[in-house]
Formats: C-alpha cells, sequence, structure tokens
C-alpha cells in the first residue's frame, strides 16, 4: 500500500507501507485463533492497552483473565459450529470492551476486539465509589441488549429487561411543545440514582421513544430485578420543575427474563412491552412480569376497539351520577356523570379499559360528543328530584376539550335549551386544562357556565395557568384523598391542592370520601364539598352505582 503525503504548493511525498505495518497501526486488536481459543497471530491493538498483550517467544501472550479467555473460547467454538459471527461485551481490568468473532473455516476464527464505552461517571462520582449507569440511543441501546444476551447465554446468567411507559411525555409533547418534553426528560434521566461500584445488579438504560425507555438488568434474580426497576421509577416519579409549571411523570413498568419468557431479544422486548401495557391498562405503580395471558388480554382489547365504535354509534355508552354533598351538612349540591359502558355480552366495563382504548384509536371525541348528546334526556331526569340550583357536572375527555371544535361543540348545544348554563358544570383534567389557552372558554363562562380543574395533584401544575383561567372550583385527585389519613405525603398534597383552591378563591371539592373519618380530615383541611361512597345511598336512580374513579 502507498502512502501519499501533502506538504502544499503541489509538493507529495510517498512511501510504500507493507500490509504487516498496515495491521499493526490498528487500534483494534486483530487474532487468529484456534477452535479451542488458543491465538496463532496477532494484529494491531494499539487501543487495547489495557489487556496486556504481548508476546512471549514470538506467540501472543495475552494478560487476561481466566474469565475473559473463556469467552474467547465459547465464542470461537459457538461462531465455528453455527458458521456465523458472534458478539459480546466484556470487562478486564476496569475497562470495557467489545469482541467480534467471525469463523474462517471448520478449525479457526477471527477475533477482533476494541475498547468501548465505560459504564463509570464522572470524576466526582469515582471519587464516591459510586458508577452511573449507561443511557444509550435506540440503536446503541439495541446493540448492547444483542450483545448482553449472548454473553448471558454462553455464561448461563440470568438476565432481564424491563421496559417503562411514561405517557405525560407524550401528552406534553402533543399540547405543549416537543422541547418542553425533551427537558422534562433529560431531568428525569439525570437523576436516575446512582449505583455504588461493588453493588449488583448491574443496568443500563437506553431511550427507545420519547415515553419509552428499556432497562437491561444483568445477572440478577426475580426480587433484584423487581427492586431495581422499582427504585428507577420511584426516582422518575419525583415532580420535575420547568418554568412555572410543575410536572410529575407515571412511569409503567414491565419485565421480560431471558429463558423464562423468550431468548430472541426483539421477542424479549415485545414481552416486556406487554406487561408493561399490562401495567398502564390497570394504572399499577408495581412492576409487571410477563406472562402468557396477557398476550390473551392483548387480543381482547383489539374485540374491544372494534365494539366501542359501534357502542359509540348507537349511543350504548352512558353516564352514570353521583352525588357531590356539602361535608358539613350532606346536602346535595350538584350531580356528578362518570361513563358507563354496559355491553351486552361482557357485563359492564371498567372505564379504564374502554377510555384508554378510545384514546389510543383516536374514538375519544367522538366519544365525549356522543355522552354529551344524552345529557338532556338525564338532565330532565335529574331536576325533577332535585333542588332547583343543583348542578349537573360533565367532564370531557381530553381529545375533546384540545379539539379545536371544543367550544363550538358547547355553544351549539347550550343553544339548544335543554340544560341551562347556569345549571351546567364542565369538569377538565389539570394537564389538559394547563395546556389549553382558557381565553376561549371565556364566552361559556360568561354564559354561566362553571369549569372545575379535575384530578389536581396528579401529572401537571400550573399556578399561573389556574390564576388567569377562569373557573370555579379544582378537585382533588381521588388518590390521594383516599391515602391522605395514612400517607403523610398524600396528606401534604391534599393541604397543598385545597391551599391554592382556597389562595386563588376557588372551590377545594374532593374525590374518594368513603367514610365519615374521611369527611372529618378534609373539614379540617378546609374542604367543603366531596364525593364518595359516604353518600353512595343517596345516589341518582339514573344508575344506581357506586362512584367512578374515571370521568368522561
Amino acid at each position: 500500500m502507498t502512502r501519499v503525503y501533502d506538504w502544499g504548493g503541489g509538493a507529495q511525498y510517498s512511501e510504500r507501507m507493507s500490509n504487516a505495518e498496515l495491521f499493526d497501526a490498528l487500534p483494534d486488536l486483530l487474532l487468529l485463533v484456534k477452535r479451542d481459543g488458543t491465538p496463532v497471530a496477532h494484529a494491531g491493538g494499539r487501543g487495547v492497552s489495557g489487556l496486556g498483550c504481548g508476546t512471549r517467544d514470538g506467540q501472543f501472550a495475552p494478560a487476561w483473565s481466566e474469565s475473559t479467555a473463556a469467552l474467547v473460547r465459547q465464542l470461537a467454538r459457538k461462531a465455528i459450529a453455527n458458521r456465523a459471527p458472534f458478539e459480546a461485551r466484556f470487562s478486564e481490568r476496569e475497562e470495557e470492551y467489545e469482541i467480534r468473532v467471525n469463523p474462517q473455516g471448520p478449525e479457526r476464527a477471527i477475533c477482533v476486539i476494541r475498547p468501548t464505552l465505560r459504564a463509570v461517571g464522572d470524576a466526582s462520582l469515582e471519587s464516591t465509589g459510586e458508577h452511573r449507569q449507561f443511557q444509550l440511543g435506540r440503536r446503541g441501546f439495541l446493540r448492547r441488549f444483542k450483545e448482553s444476551l449472548s454473553v448471558a447465554s454462553l455464561r448461563e446468567r440470568p438476565i432481564a429487561v424491563a421496559v417503562l411507559y411514561i405517557d405525560e411525555i407524550a401528552d406534553i409533547a402533543e399540547i405543549i411543545a416537543t422541547r418542553v418534553s425533551e427537558q422534562i426528560m433529560s431531568q428525569a434521566l439525570a437523576r436516575l440514582p446512582a449505583r455504588p461500584a461493588d453493588s449488583s445488579p448491574n443496568w443500563y438504560l437506553g431511550q427507545l421513544a420519547d415515553n419509552l425507555l428499556a432497562v437491561v438488568v444483568e445477572d440478577a434474580d426475580r426480587d433484584a430485578v423487581e427492586a431495581c426497576v422499582a427504585a428507577i421509577c420511584s426516582s422518575l416519579r419525583g415532580p420535575i420543575a420547568v418554568g412555572d409549571a410543575e410536572f410529575r411523570l407515571t412511569p409503567y413498568a414491565g419485565v421480560s427474563i431471558l429463558g423464562v419468557d423468550a431468548s430472541n431479544p426483539r421477542v424479549l422486548l415485545d414481552h416486556a412491552r406487554a406487561a408493561a401495557a399490562e401495567a398502564r391498562r390497570v394504572v399499577s405503580r408495581n412492576v409487571f412480569f410477563f406472562s402468557d395471558t396477557m398476550q390473551l388480554k392483548s387480543l381482547a382489547r383489539i374485540d374491544i376497539a372494534r365494539e366501542l365504535r359501534d357502542a359509540i354509534a348507537s349511543r350504548a355508552i352512558r353516564l352514570r351520577y353521583t352525588g357531590r354533598h356539602d361535608l358539613r351538612t350532606g346536602r346535595r349540591v350538584a350531580w356528578v356523570g362518570y361513563v358507563r359502558w354496559l355491553h351486552p355480552l361482557r357485563g359492564e366495563i371498567r372505564p379504564a379499559e374502554f377510555l384508554r382504548v378510545a384514546q389510543t384509536t383516536g374514538l375519544a371525541t367522538s366519544l365525549s360528543r356522543s355522552v354529551l348528546a344524552h345529557l338532556p334526556q338525564d338532565f330532565a331526569e335529574l331536576t325533577a328530584r332535585s333542588d332547583s340550583d343543583v348542578r349537573v357536572s360533565l367532564g370531557a375527555l381530553r381529545d375533546h376539550v384540545l379539539h379545536e371544535d371544543f367550544v363550538a361543540d358547547l355553544q351549539r348545544f347550550l343553544a339548544e335549551g335543554a340544560v341551562p348554563p347556569a345549571r351546567l358544570e364542565l369538569r377538565i383534567a389539570e394537564k389538559a386544562f394547563v395546556a389549553r389557552d382558557s381565553s376561549d372558554l371565556r364566552s361559556l363562562q360568561r354564559l354561566g357556565v362553571q369549569f372545575v380543574v379535575d384530578e389536581v395533584g396528579r401529572g401537571v401544575s400550573s399556578l399561573v395557568a389556574l390564576a388567569r383561567a377562569p373557573v370555579c372550583g379544582l378537585q382533588l385527585d381521588r388518590a390521594w384523598v383516599r391515602a391522605l389519613r395514612s400517607d403523610d405525603v398524600a396528606r401534604n398534597v391534599c393541604r397543598a391542592g385545597i391551599a391554592i383552591a382556597n389562595a386563588l378563591s376557588l372551590t377545594p371539592i374532593a374525590t374518594g370520601v368513603d367514610d365519615a373519618e374521611q369527611r372529618d380530615a378534609l373539614l379540617e383541611l378546609g374542604c367543603r364539598f366531596g364525593i364518595g361512597d359516604l353518600y353512595s345511598g343517596v345516589s341518582s336512580d339514573v344508575a344506581a352505582l357506586p362512584p367512578a374513579a374515571e370521568s368522561a
């Protein structure tokens, strides 16, 4: 090979470089090994000096550990037997390397060894003995994931992959800005827990999509995997402040295990996704492990999506109502409607199941409009047994709230005159309310319609948006209310939500008032109105069911 140097001004200098010199200049280490892993020739290796490579009696003599030698031997045998290349990753003297083995006939193979990124963070973390885990892009993660599976299979070590869905990231990107969602995700990943250098299990993380993370947990049993993934989820749930808004992420985690659920990388990831989807469907903070029944549930949801479209067209999905009461006097002040789907064969389908299907299939706006069309008939039945000042409360689905025709739909509905504007209340989830320009809602407010911000304390909040918006009340998230007597964090969240409402001259409302002790605790915090099982005996006959957690 001829090497040419350009010295400028057209002057050139060239020299002939032998193949041996060329290979010796390579940073990667090239080895020709026998089936038993014994090197018979070598070249290059300037970039892998940490392996302690050298020669003895003219032969290549690596000073690596027995585990590395065993890995080379296993990869060589496997590559030759399968007539296909194999890759892996290994550590030697606190350095990490990649190895790729290609078969060369029935007895030999070529090994290429190169240095890779270290899983160690900056110098400040090294001084404290802590390691920062890898946070890889999609391609980098998938490549290392395959290598980890290869090594785990060869060494017969356990390994698991977890998939984490984070719904709020996609919501924020869609209804606020992609830049904000990326900033939130960066902050969340930056504060993931550090791992002491001598602890286990080892794990690394990759971002497969804006709202999808994958975590590989190496050399750990089921309990250790669950504890590791749960700790990561707990870190992601912490509040994140961006500007004047505060965001809370809700990760849903699913896990699949090599050798138990699958051995193929793609199938293993698919199974982890299925487990995460199940955790997301039932709105659980627990780490879900894959099982065969989850595939059957996925097929059932496909059927539900098809039947949901028919149910919306035939107006088979209606509202059921429960009363909102004055916590001191017990007087009913509003009828609060929640969606109800009585399927002719399946019976009642939980709102958590079909509302999520409606969102993912683009049917949410149609469903919200269908429910709105039923409201005049329900209102006539409810007012026949209520005081003249009792309102009817409807929760519009987020997709409808953010639709450009939302206000126009409400104006047309009110123009029909079946429901007086002064008797109508609209509940809007906080994360949808913050994302929407509230100025166009003022036309409805001037007609007498009242707005209540629902699910306060879940996901995202903004004092500036609430202070400027035409709202009359804040409805605390049910999960926080039900836990306030047993959980100090829940009590503090409820106290803060009530204080914000009072400071902004808004009415605090609680959901999940299930007994007298809960009622008294809320009154002590300054909340006057609530919904819950405590008042289920005085619910409307329109739908005599206990209150639901999901709003329409």
